[in-house]
């Protein structure tokens, strides 16, 4: 089964573009009239049209939300911030 790849979900990717440059999209979803969220096609064309030569899927789902500095910027599916132990941390360069 690859049904969760080809309906609309809430999702995380992290790529790089040919610069070496990281690229990090959260899309929230499950929330009609706000977002319905992608499949992974449309998150690969969406990574494509951002410049990404190299991409990944991360996890998604009610999983997927992003801070920056602390600041909750997109709007989890489950209403709130999830309980996770898997996350991404990206600092400045020292």
């Amino acid at each position: 089964g690859y049904a969760w790849a080809e309906e609309p979900q809430p999702r995380t990717v992290a790529g790089t573009d040919r610069s070496g440059d990281l690229i990090l999209v959260t899309i929230d979803g499950r929330q009609p009239g706000y977002s319905d969220g992608v499949t992974l096609a449309e998150e690969a064309s969406l990574m494509l049209s951002l410049g990404a030569v190299s991409a990944m899927n991360l996890d998604g789902g009610g999983s997927t939300a992003m801070a920056v500095k602390g600041t909750l910027v997109s709007r989890p599916s489950d209403g709130t911030e999830r309980a996770d132990g898997d996350f991404v941390v990206v600092l400045p360069p020292a």
